[in-house]
C-alpha cells in the first residue's frame, strides 16, 4: 500500500467486511461513530494509494465484498437526516449543547462517503459493483447539481461570511451550507465517472440520466455558470483543493480540472451510440446543447482533442430537425433508498431529533475526552499531511500556516493573533483533545 499506511491489508479488510447501513435514529451514536471513524480511515488509505499508484486495494475490498451499495444507502441516509432532523434538532429549545463536535461528525459525514466513492469510482468495476443503486446515486448527483446552479444565481454559499459573535450551532450551521458546495463539486466528478460506463449502464439508468433528469442540458447550465470560478477584486479564482485560488494570468486559459469533468461526461453522454439512441433532441434541448459551441474554442480543443467530435456533433446537430417528446410506455426501474427511507421515518423527524438530543448530542465530560483520544488516533498528523493537496491553512484567516497549536497539534495559524482570536472556538475541543491524549 505504499511506504505510508494508515491500515495494513488485513485491517482494510476487516473494516470494510464490517460496513453497514444504519437508520436515522441512530446516526451519531457509538456504533455509528466507529464506522465514520473507520470509513475516514478507508478514505485517507484510498487516497494514500492513489497517490503513490501501487495499486486499489480499497477499491478492491469494496467491490469483493459487496459494500458500494452499502455506502450509497448510507451517502443517501445522511444526506435526508442533514435535510429532514438537523433542522429540526438546530429548532428545539432545549438543545444548547456544550460541544458541537459530535454533531459536525454526523453532518461531515456526507462529505467523507462522498469523498471515498470519488477516489474509487475511478474504476469501472466499482461502477457495475453498484448494481441497482446506480439509479439511486444518479439521483443523488442530480439533486447536488441541481442546488449547485440554483446557489450560482444568489452568490456562492462559499462566499458567505460569518458573525465573530456567532454561537456554536450557528457557527456548526455555517459549516454544513459551505459543506455542501465541496460535496457537490465531489458529485460532480462520481457523475462524470458514472458516464465513463455509459455503454454498460442499464436502459433504466439511462434513461434516468437522459430523460427523467436531461443531465445534458443540466451540465450546459454548469458551464454557462461555472461556480467553482468567480472574480474577485478584478482577479479570477477557481475552487481547487478545497478553498479558493487566485489564477495567475498566464494560467488562465488552462482547462480546470471541474471544467473538464463537465467536457467528458457531456462528450460521454452525446457521442456514445447507446445514449445518442435514447436522448430526444427537442427543441429545447438543441437550444441549450448548440451554447456549448461558443466554448469550443481553439485553446479548448488543444487541451483536450476529443472535443473536436463533439464540435462536429452539434455543426450537424445546428441542421437537424428536433425530435417531439417521446411518449413510449416503458418499464422501468426507479431509485428506491430515499423513497424507502422517508416512507420509514415519515412524520417521525421530531422523535428522532428529541431522541438524539437525549441519547447522541449531549455526552458526559468523560465521553468527550474518550472520542477526542479516538479522533486523534483516527486523524493521524503524518497521514493527514500526506494527503492534504496543499500547505495548511490559518484556522482564523486562511493564510498559509506553519505553526501548530502546542496544546493539541491539531490547528495550524499563521501567527500567535490569529491564534489568540480564533481559542474562543477553537479552546473547548483544544482542551478536550489534549485529555485524551493524556488518557492514553
Amino acid at each position: 500500500m505504499g511506504d505510508l499506511e494508515l491500515l495494513l491489508p488485513g485491517e482494510a479488510d476487516v473494516l470494510v467486511r464490517r460496513l453497514r447501513s444504519f437508520q436515522l435514529r441512530e446516526m451519531g451514536s457509538e456504533g455509528w461513530n466507529q464506522q465514520h471513524e473507520n470509513l475516514e480511515k478507508l478514505n485517507m488509505q484510498a487516497i494514500l494509494d492513489a497517490t503513490v499508484s501501487q495499486g486499489e486495494p480499497i477499491q478492491e475490498l469494496l467491490v469483493t465484498h459487496g459494500k458500494i451499495p452499502t455506502l450509497v444507502e448510507e451517502l443517501i441516509a445522511v444526506e435526508m437526516w442533514k435535510q429532514k432532523v438537523f433542522p429540526v434538532l438546530c429548532r428545539l429549545e432545549d438543545f444548547k449543547p456544550q460541544n458541537t463536535f459530535p454533531i459536525y461528525m454526523v453532518v461531515h459525514h456526507e462529505a467523507s462517503i462522498i469523498n471515498l466513492l470519488e477516489t474509487v469510482f475511478f474504476h469501472k468495476e466499482v461502477c457495475e459493483s453498484a448494481e441497482d443503486t446506480v439509479l439511486d446515486l444518479v439521483d443523488y448527483c442530480h439533486r447536488k447539481l441541481t442546488l449547485l446552479v440554483a446557489q450560482t444565481g444568489r452568490g456562492s454559499l462559499s462566499e458567505k461570511e460569518g458573525s465573530q459573535d456567532s454561537t456554536p450551532m450557528q457557527e456548526l450551521q455555517k459549516q454544513a451550507e459551505l459543506m455542501e458546495f465541496e460535496i457537490a463539486l465531489k458529485a460532480l466528478s462520481v457523475l462524470r465517472y458514472i458516464t465513463d460506463c455509459v455503454d454498460s449502464l442499464s436502459l433504466s439508468t439511462l434513461s434516468r440520466m437522459l430523460s427523467t433528469h436531461n443531465l445534458p442540458c443540466l451540465l450546459v447550465e454548469l458551464l454557462e455558470h461555472s461556480p467553482w470560478s468567480r472574480r474577485e477584486g478584478g482577479k479570477l479564482q477557481q475552487f481547487e483543493g478545497g478553498r479558493w485560488q487566485t489564477v495567475a494570468p498566464s494560467e488562465q486559459q488552462k482547462l480546470s480540472k471541474l471544467d473538464g469533468q463537465v467536457w467528458i461526461a457531456l462528450y460521454n453522454l452525446l457521442l456514445s451510440p447507446q445514449a445518442r439512441a435514447r436522448y430526444c433532441l427537442t427543441s429545447f434541448a438543441k437550444g441549450q446543447l448548440l451554447k456549448l459551441r461558443a466554448f469550443l474554442t481553439d485553446t479548448l480543443l488543444d487541451q483536450l482533442p476529443n472535443l473536436a467530435d463533439l464540435q462536429g456533433f452539434l455543426a450537424h446537430l445546428a441542421l437537424a430537425e428536433t425530435q417531439p417528446p417521446k411518449k413510449d410506455l416503458v418499464l422501468e426501474q426507479i431509485p428506491e433508498i430515499w423513497e424507502r427511507l422517508e416512507q420509514e421515518n415519515r412524520g417521525k423527524w421530531q422523535a428522532i431529533a428529541k431522541h438524539q438530543l437525549r441519547h447522541v448530542f449531549s455526552p458526559s465530560e468523560q465521553d468527550l475526552r474518550l472520542q477526542a483520544r479516538r479522533w486523534a488516533e483516527t486523524y493521524r498528523l503524518d497521514v493527514l499531511e500526506a494527503v492534504a493537496p496543499e500547505r495548511p491553512r490559518c484556522a482564523h484567516c486562511s493564510a498559509e500556516a506553519s505553526k501548530r497549536c502546542s496544546r493539541c497539534q491539531n490547528e495550524w495559524y499563521c501567527c500567535r493573533d490569529c491564534q489568540v482570536k480564533h481559542w474562543e472556538k477553537h479552546g473547548k475541543t483544544c482542551v478536550l483533545a489534549a485529555q485524551g491524549d493524556r488518557v492514553k
